[in-house]
């Protein structure tokens, strides 16, 4: 067992990494694209693919023809999608996929958005592929165009991850269970019978790695506290990507109190303006960090997607999951955790020239000297997101003492 295999442990729970995984970074949608097409082109046996938005589009029919040719293949491909996310999809494209032998099924699609329900709030915010028990994909990148290239618009700032070895049967074990309660919810029928799943794939790499998931009954916080126990134990660098940060106190006070320790903290959020209100209530929270002494750098090079972290050199972790209310109160989430120095360095050195090439650090000198109007907009910001929170029925968990309300309401999808 590794020094981070002890010591990387949750509050409640160790997280469980295996050893003889090879775990190799993709960085944006084109990677990942080729990629899993690749993939579900070699597939023999059964397919499970989860996202988020799924778009009528170049990437959405191009990643749609390559499961309907597996399936015509006798492959059992299973599409899981968001009714959220994915709400715009035309019928006439899952029509086609189910004509094909494609298993299609959604995540709480048919909730009316006159009738306001806290189950609504909670999406499937995962982006899973799962071929063959042999390799997985797991990371922010959506089906749709604008995860894929630099023209008419720049594409965003992206990661995922392809895993091969012993994790792969968590991973598609984690996939079978969702869609097996997702089917069995919508169509009474469709379960899978996990004694299918065969033995574990055998060694293929040197990587100790492990998979993390946020729900809405007994893994509440497992992607949460697994950050902040690596924080915690941070001896001298904590770099945190994400494109959607707005985490409750305690997460700031990890972040503050290992800059006390000495460590380095830098933060690379997004600096286009993609959703006006989480935006400005985002840089409601700048005065503090900057204060603290936390290097804050804003991406500007495109719009920022997202959601990774290097501790230390060695601990990294490449998923869906933000540091929002979101993601971390209400969505179903998905990382991968890696405890290696090579894949730590890889995912190091692209966020460096990311941040060389598109990002702008943030001064706390001219942070403090921003006009007024500008700083009232952003805790105006602050402020409703909180209200909205509160109206949800959420503001408990996110409250003055962080992220640790508890909902005591039945198990859920």
């Amino acid at each position: 067992m590794s020094r981070l295999q002890g010591e990387i442990v949750d509050r409640e729970r160790a997280i469980e990494l295996l050893p003889g995984n090879r775990v190799t970074l993709l960085q944006n949608g084109e990677a990942y694209f080729t990629a899993l097409e690749a993939a579900i082109d070699r597939a023999v046996h059964e397919i499970y693919l989860e996202t988020y938005i799924y778009k009528n589009d170049s990437t959405g029919l191009r990643i749609g023809a390559a499961l309907q040719r597996a399936a015509r293949r006798g492959v059992k491909a299973h599409l899981l999608l968001d009714g959220f996310g994915s709400q715009d999809l035309p019928r006439s494209v899952t029509d086609e996929l189910l004509a094909a032998g494609v298993a299609v099924a959604w995540f709480r699609k048919k909730i009316s958005p006159w009738t306001f329900k806290r189950k609504r709030l909670r999406r499937l915010h995962r982006k899973i592929a799962v071929v063959d028990r042999d390799i997985a994909f797991v990371g922010g990148i959506n089906i749709a165009d604008d995860m894929n290239t630099a023209d008419p618009a720049p594409f965003r700032y992206d990661y995922t991850v392809a895993v091969a070895g012993p994790l792969v049967q968590v991973i598609c074990l984690s996939a079978r269970r969702l869609w097996s309660l997702v089917a069995w919810t919508t169509f009474r029928t469709g379960t899978v019978r996990e004694g299918g799943l065969a033995a574990a794939p055998s060694a293929v790499g040197t990587m100790q790695a492990g998979f993390l998931v946020r729900d809405n009954f007994r893994h509440r916080r497992d992607i949460e506290d697994a950050y902040l126990r690596a924080i915690e134990q941070a001896k001298f660098e904590v770099i945190i990507a994400n494109a959607y940060f707005l985490p409750g106190i305690q997460f700031r006070h990890a972040l503050i109190d290992a800059v006390g320790r000495g460590v380095r903290v830098t933060l690379l959020v997004q600096g286009r303006v993609e959703y006006l209100l989480q935006h400005y209530a985002t840089r409601a929270l700048y005065g503090n960090l900057l204060d603290a002494g936390v290097e804050i750098q804003e991406y500007h090079e495109s719009f920022m997607h997202a959601k990774v972290a290097v501790i230390d050199e060695r601990w990294a972790t490449v998923g869906s999951s933000n540091l929002d209310p979101f993601s971390l109160l209400l969505s179903r989430e998905a990382n991968v955790v890696v405890d290696n120095e090579e894949f730590a360095g890889t995912l190091k050195q692209s966020l460096q020239e990311e941040i060389e090439k598109g990002a702008q650090q943030i001064s706390k000198e001219n942070w403090h000297h921003q006009p007024a109007p500008l700083r009232l907009l952003n805790w105006l910001s602050y402020g409703f997101m909180r209200l909205l929170m509160g109206i949800s029925g959420y503001a408990d968990g996110y409250g003055p003492a962080g992220l640790r309300g508890r909902h005591r309401d039945r198990p859920d999808i």
